[in-house]
């Protein structure tokens, strides 16, 4: 007898990954030190100059059955992940700089490489953010969204969104932002009120 016969909790359907079939559009938030070092990272390994060091998608492996078995397959190869050729970068940053010149900035990478790396890391040029400076005080964007009030930030957020997505297949979002500020919590229902204030609903 099956546990909804019983009066048991239903059990959820197994649900297959569809197999990941064309362009991933990967939209990161902040194009800084992080972003950069992520971006020019995959397209160095795309490139065959570097390893993919201590990426799980990449390198990493899943046992099945025994030990003794010795079946480990490369993850990539078991699970119907994107191809790393198949990713597509954009994103938002309060800074005008392409990816090239916010990672030559931030001096993470290799010069050498970064170099190598250059013509494809300066087509990636941020879309404007929003921001607030209370929420980040040591920060002043410059390249930064307009609107009367947050409701018409966020529509042109959804906006960016849409005009990406037509552009590839499936679309993720990266927070690689810097640390804010943490609201002080309200409790509901006010909390829904300054919501909708917010949004200008």
């Amino acid at each position: 007898m099956s546990n909804t016969e019983q009066g048991g909790p239903k059990t959820a359907p197994v649900i297959a990954p569809e197999p990941a079939k064309g362009k991933l559009g990967v939209m990161v938030v902040g194009l800084g030190a992080v972003a950069t070092t992520m971006i020019a990272g995959v397209e160095a390994v795309r490139r065959g100059l570097a390893k993919p060091i201590g990426s799980l998608t990449q390198m990493g492996t899943v046992r099945l059955g025994k030990r003794t078995d010795n079946k480990s397959p490369l993850l990539k190869d078991f699970v119907p992940l994107a191809d790393i050729n198949d990713i597509v970068f954009t994103g938002w940053d309060i800074f005008e700089d392409n990816v090239y010149e916010s990672a030559a900035h931030a001096k993470v990478l290799d010069k050498e490489i970064l170099e190598q790396l250059k013509p494809y890391l300066e087509t990636i040029k941020p879309l404007p953010a929003v921001f607030d400076q209370y929420y980040v005080k040591r920060l002043h964007g410059t390249h930064v969204k307009k609107g009367k009030n947050k409701r018409e930030l966020a529509d042109q957020v959804r906006a960016d969104i849409q005009n990406f997505k037509k552009t590839v297949d499936r679309v993720v979002m990266i927070w690689c932002g810097p640390c804010r500020r943490t609201p002080k919590p309200r409790s509901s229902p006010w909390a829904w009120i300054a919501l909708a204030a917010g949004l200008g609903l």
